[in-house]
């Protein structure tokens, strides 16, 4: 009897079904996910300037890497370099051409683990109508029960890149605007679906409500000569 239910045994961890079993789906919460990216201007500084409210999917398991999944569209109307001259210029049909093109999108097609928290996400980048690989050095900072309603399980990741902006045909102003773009990215992810809510702990009080204070009689009533004290 023994030596059946050990050969099953096996058999069920080798199964590719066992593998990914942890795999589930995310959506970005576009609140806590911001782009930044910052380019030479002149030689003189670095512009500094960010994009809010990207949206997207990720199938993640944190046991497998390898079988991660993302998906992700970043809104480049939303982009703010601090003043909005910039911001125009930015999205000019010499530059970015926003009107045309108004999302950037990335979407991973390897991903190499370097340790249990970090990896290499390689994908392809489609901006301003271009599509070209890009490499993302992404590391998990926590994967938990969020402390605030509704209490979903949530992923939170930080990540860097560079890109080359000729890459993407954005070739305009050479002798102003450096061609290195340094990306980071700091995103949260909502583990999708209605059933996955999770509830606070019972007894954590932080996340209890406060309790009611008791009510203040008016000015005007007499006091209780039950409570008063003893003379």
């Amino acid at each position: 009897m023994l030596r059946p239910a050990l050969t099953a045994l096996a058999v069920l961890l080798a199964s590719p079904v066992a593998h990914g079993a942890g795999v589930e789906a995310y959506r970005l919460d576009p609140v806590h996910t911001r782009v930044a990216f910052a380019v030479s201007h002149a030689g003189f500084s670095d512009a500094i300037g960010t994009v809010s409210g990207s949206t997207g999917t990720l199938r993640f398991d944190p046991d497998d890497w390898r079988s991660a999944q993302l998906d992700v569209t970043v809104p480049l109307d939303r982009l703010d370099l601090g003043d909005a001259k910039w911001n125009a210029a930015t999205l000019a049909r010499n530059l970015l051409d926003g009107e045309r093109h108004p999302q950037a999108r990335f979407v991973s097609d390897a991903i190499e683990p370097v340790d249990a928290n970090r990896a290499k996400v390689c994908g392809q980048l489609t901006l301003r109508g271009t599509t070209a690989p890009l490499c993302l050095d992404v590391k998990l900072n926590a994967l938990k029960r969020h402390p605030l309603p509704p209490f979903r399980r949530t992923a939170g990741f930080s990540a860097t890149a560079t890109l080359s902006r000729a890459a993407f045909g954005i070739t305009a102003w050479k002798s102003v605007i450096g061609d290195e773009v340094a990306l980071r990215i700091e995103a949260e992810a909502v583990r999708d679906g209605g059933a996955d809510r999770e509830e606070a702990p019972v007894g954590d009080p932080t996340l209890q409500p406060a309790p009611e204070a008791a009510p203040v009689p008016p000015a005007d009533v007499p006091p209780d000569p039950a409570k008063e004290p003893a003379p």
